[in-house]
């Protein structure tokens, strides 16, 4: 396949060409859909929504008369003849994915598909819940001094994780540690993360992040699994666990955890006093 018939806007950024274009609604909030996917909906011929995931109100600026489906009770073989067939008679197709498309969203057979029917294709990437529930709790997830590695996982259930990606291995890290997907087995994901944070490490249970009855709950580890159960959580649930979420707080010693960044004692490629060893 052409490289560039993949991209079909890579030689007109402006373009919109007939193909299949997967974009990342975000985790739901309208106004976090990123310029360039509003555009796509605002010219889209059909568009093929998660309509489980993502809320009515993401799609309040496709034109009047488009094709709406969604795609909750469809399979990936009911999904790809609309693609291919509305592309091949010159339309243009939305095919709205919640969150980022390359974060759980089943979109590596879409796209293996599309490739092997030449289909030109297009990924749009959109804000993950990770990145809302940071915004919303007012945190940064790298802290200097404190922790500077984010890991986005699940724990095992009828999607299996590979042995080398089991929670309690990615525990062992003690990162900031992003947990998708994960409610309906969350007294094990519990189990498995104490095995290396401590009891107090604070977590945040986040739900259904940018909708309209969104709940953000910050407990202590040992109690993330109880809270699931007291609020009936079961699926649209992201727990982020890390030491960053305590950072914030008064009894925290924040100098410690400055970045040198924008220290004025630190040289840096536009200050002066700068070093080899700083450009590098």
């Amino acid at each position: 396949m052409n490289p560039t018939a993949m991209n079909p806007t890579a030689m007109n950024p402006t373009a919109i060409n007939p193909a299949v274009y997967i974009v990342g609604a975000g985790p739901g909030d309208p106004e976090l859909l990123t310029v360039k996917a509003q555009r796509l909906l605002t010219q889209a011929d059909l568009v093929l929504v998660a309509d489980s995931l993502v809320p009515p109100q993401v799609l309040q600026s496709v034109r009047s008369g488009v094709e709406i489906i969604g795609t909750a009770e469809l399979s990936l073989e009911a999904m790809l003849p609309l693609m291919i067939d509305r592309v091949r008679s010159g339309q243009v197709v939305v095919r709205l994915q919640s969150g980022d498309p390359s974060l759980y969203s089943a979109t590596f057979e879409q796209m293996q598909a599309l490739v092997a029917a030449d289909i030109p294709f297009e990924v749009i990437p959109g804000i993950s819940a990770f990145q809302l529930a940071a915004a919303r709790l007012r945190v940064e997830l790298t802290v200097p001094n404190l922790v500077q590695t984010i890991i986005l996982t699940r724990i095992s259930g009828r999607t299996q994780v590979p042995a080398t990606e089991e929670l309690a291995a990615l525990a062992a890290h003690q990162a900031s540690l992003c947990l998708y997907l994960s409610a309906r087995h969350v007294e094990r994901a519990q189990a498995q993360l104490m095995q290396h944070y401590p009891a107090e490490t604070p977590v945040a249970i986040c739900f259904r992040l940018g909708w309209a009855d969104e709940q953000i709950w910050q407990v202590p580890l040992a109690q993330m699994a109880e809270v699931t159960a007291r609020e009936q959580l079961l699926r649209t649930t992201l727990y982020m666990i890390s030491p960053a979420l305590a950072a914030l707080s008064p009894a925290s010693p924040n100098a410690l955890y400055r970045s040198r960044l924008y220290d004025a004692s630190h040289a840096r490629l536009f200050r002066e006093g700068e070093t080899q060893q700083d450009k590098a």
